[in-house]
């Protein structure tokens, strides 16, 4: 028992002091890998979130899909899904959660966080004051737990503010934005007009649930009564909940910091407003055994401070993907603003549009221009407001804190300030680093400098020569124009026999197409272009193109729409190898083609994106001459996803025991061995809700075997989903071979793996 009398003192809170190399304040997805990065990485690191659970609009508490440069397989981004953690975290919750369960992604998270012994994690608190060291350089914090009854001074030689608001970079004094620029200062075309606003809203979801039996529903006095005032209120359908809801979006007229709980209860107002409508306007039935089951309590934020860093980035950069001495990161969702009036607007609820590709994000968007040792996360980095609309998004904003990680841990390894990884002599460390932690950054590969498995005689079981993609699959009505799109070489006449099968006589289209920039996969030059004439039967048809492409990258075998035509399939599927079609999906302002208003600074081209599994399958076809993509010496070429080549080993279909084995002229001192497998970076792995088919994706390598010169077994993974896999031998390693033996992943799938990295 404790009693304690009265006391003519005033009591103060219990007070813990944590000093740590690196604070970060935010446990979004930008904060939670920025913490994970740098732990891993060997660095104390001390994360505070202001909330019960991590993630942030990707959490229970929000229910927002984690997204990025996929956009939901709606954009000509191909092989664009983030490395590094933020991939490790995506591909564990589809392992773990493919439902969609946000409670469950709550748990991984806490996990990921929880298993790194360099992390000192602070849920409930939040950060209320900040100390300077003098006018550029923080010393410490000042935070309390509400749960605890606890106050934090909290000290560290870098911090990272991923608070979303800037608590910390807006109390150090650092220069902040909030609201839109004027077209003058960047001459960017997607300038907000004042009729369109300068700042995004907040949202807030429900759930539904059918409970098997009518259910009443009596709407609180606060409900919005009505529903004329949201213009687009009969877009509300039944069965949408949760993510669904996106437009539901409320605030951005006024201040998106100060104004939140104003505008929470607005947004509250609205949804029990809107399931009043639902239950008992009488234009539901469908709706009588339905509930609420959840309704979000914390609104999702979009915008509200950006602070300035060493460059910023605009319209221009994305859509003309300009290239940085100093990328450590990419983007790719479209640039996406919104309505400040949100769901009370006449407006479409978003205005979306894409670039032709994925872009680079500069090191120097990462960290305060005034403060020197504050770096800035997620949706603060330095970005104008248009631009903004794109690098907002989680997955972007987690792929980019990553490098926030390792920059932390290279400032106190090398004892330097973040400023000083802009330099071109220092930035190369940088991103070496990040790749070989598998950040993917583009046109940049693992320097094979220090890779022991580059210095090695490598034997493959086998190599697939792609002479053919067997006829054994199902057959496709070209509804829609289809695309095969693979790796060509440059002045090379292909030939390509592929099975069709016409209802009447008619003609088809096909051409041969590649980018304008190597890098990219929208077809916008026009090699060489065919008509073939068809009878009304089952047919083999031979396509010889005379032109050539003038660089080796991907080209896209195109065949144009003609209902009265169908083309085999295959049920094979290759790494780097994939279908494509010029579909729409709407839900990202994709109607097959982007047609942009004049003078918008975006550009006009057609979509091309692949189905989502079991759909998709390739266009069955013979290739002259074959293509040789898949040679073993991919596996040490740096780069760990598809990227102007496939840049993946492939065995042959029918090797029984494929393998790779590295040879070297003597013995050499192995302290890791690090794999990177195929986990398909097409595939958005959307983390709530959407839910998905697959729990591993059908190109990764599940069991594979590491032996030494004699036969021993040294390693054995038996159960593997994961991207990137690295065994680090107990007591070290000296050998002079290592022998890889892999199982393909099933019979339509073979063996390949992208990169090994051994130091």
């Amino acid at each position: 028992m404790r009693k304690e009398n009265l006391s003519h003192e005033k009591r103060g809170n219990a007070l813990v002091l944590l000093k740590s190399d690196l604070v970060v304040v935010g446990g979004g997805m930008a904060g939670t890998c920025t913490a994970i990065t740098a732990a891993r990485n060997g660095i104390k690191v001390t994360l505070i979130q202001d909330r019960p659970v991590l993630g942030g609009n990707g959490s229970s508490e929000v229910r927002l899909w984690v997204l990025g440069a996929t956009s939901h397989m709606g954009n000509n981004n191909r092989w664009a899904r983030e490395g590094g953690v933020i991939d490790e975290i995506l591909v564990e919750n589809l392992y773990r959660n493919k439902e969609g369960n946000a409670v469950i992604f709550d748990t991984i998270l806490l996990e990921k966080v929880k298993n790194e012994i360099n992390i000192t994690l602070l849920l409930n608190t939040m950060v209320y004051e900040v100390e300077k060291k003098d006018d550029v350089n923080i010393s410490s914090l000042k935070a309390f737990c509400s749960q605890n009854s606890t106050e934090y001074i909290l000290s560290a030689p870098i911090f990272c503010d991923a608070s979303g608001d800037g608590i910390v970079a807006f109390g150090a004094g650092a220069s902040f934005r909030m609201g839109a620029e004027g077209k003058s200062e960047f001459g960017e075309g997607f300038t907000p007009t004042d009729e369109y606003g300068e700042l995004l809203g907040h949202t807030i979801y429900f759930y539904s649930k059918d409970t098997g039996r009518p259910v009443k529903y009596v709407a609180p006095s606060y409900a919005l009564k009505d529903i004329n005032k949201i213009p687009r209120f009969k877009n509300i359908k039944t069965e949408d909940m949760g993510c669904n809801l996106w437009w539901f979006e409320f605030g951005g007229r006024g201040d998106t910091i100060h104004d939140t709980e104003e505008i929470k209860w607005e947004l509250w107002s609205v949804l029990y407003g809107v399931w009043d409508y639902i239950k008992n306007s009488g234009k539901f039935p469908d709706s009588e055994n339905l509930t609420l089951e959840w309704v979000g309590t914390i609104p999702g934020k979009r915008e509200s401070r950006r602070f300035e860093g060493e460059y910023m980035l605009k319209q221009q950069d994305i859509v003309e993907q300009a290239h940085f001495y100093d990328a450590v990161s990419f983007g790719g969702w479209a640039i996406d603003l919104h309505p400040a009036d949100g769901i009370f607007s006449e407006l479409p609820g978003c205005n979306q549009y894409h670039s032709k590709g994925i872009y680079e994000i500069p090191y120097r968007c990462l960290f305060s221009k005034d403060i020197k040792n504050l770096f800035i996360a997620g949706r603060l980095i330095s970005a104008s407001h248009v631009a903004f609309g794109s690098t907002r998004v989680m997955a972007t904003s987690a792929h980019g804190a990553q490098a926030i990680g390792m920059g932390a841990v290279l400032c106190k390894q090398l004892d330097m300030k973040p400023a000083d990884f802009a330099k071109t002599e220092n930035i190369k460390i940088l991103q070496q680093k990040l790749n070989i932690n598998g950040q993917s950054i583009p046109g940049v590969p693992i320097d094979q400098k220090e890779n022991l498995a580059a210095e090695a005689k490598i034997e493959a079981s086998s190599e697939l020569v792609l002479d053919q993609i067997p006829f054994d699959g199902d057959w496709l009505e070209l509804k829609i124009s289809a695309g095969q799109l693979f790796p060509l070489k440059k002045d090379v006449q292909y030939s390509f026999e592929v099975s069709v099968e016409a209802r009447m006589t008619t003609s088809l289209e096909v051409e041969l197409q590649t980018s304008s920039k190597i890098f990219n996969y929208t077809p916008d030059v026009l090699i060489d272009k065919q008509i073939v004439e068809l009878k009304p039967r089952q047919q083999n048809v031979e396509i010889s193109f005379q032109n050539t492409l003038k660089e080796d990258q991907y080209g896209f075998l195109i065949f144009r729409s003609n209902p009265d035509v169908k083309i085999r399939c295959s049920e094979k599927r290759i790494s780097g190898i994939v279908s494509v079609f010029n579909k729409s999906n709407p839900s990202v302002n994709n109607h097959g083609k982007q047609i942009p208003p004049a003078n918008s600074g975006f550009e006009s081209f057609e979509f091309w994106c692949p189905e989502r599994r079991p759909k998709g399958q390739n266009i069955a076809m013979s290739i002259s001459p074959a293509l040789n993509c898949c040679q073993k010496d991919n596996a040490t070429n740096g780069y760990t996803r598809p990227y102007i080549q496939s840049n993946a080993w492939v065995a042959e279909w029918n090797d029984a025991n494929p393998s790779l084995t590295l040879k070297w002229d003597g013995p050499k001192n192995i302290n890791s061995v690090t794999l990177f497998f195929d986990t398909d970076f097409d595939h958005p792995m959307e983390s709530t809700q959407m839910g998905h088919l697959e729990d591993v994706i059908p190109f990764c390598i599940q069991e594979y075997r590491i032996l030494d010169e004699n036969g021993k077994l040294l390693f054995e993974k038996t159960d593997n989903h994961q991207t990137i896999n690295r065994w680090i031998p107990q007591n070290g390693l000296n050998a002079e071979l290592l022998k890889f033996e892999f199982k393909h992943p099933n019979t339509n799938v073979p063996a390949s793996i992208f990169e090994v990295y051994i130091d």
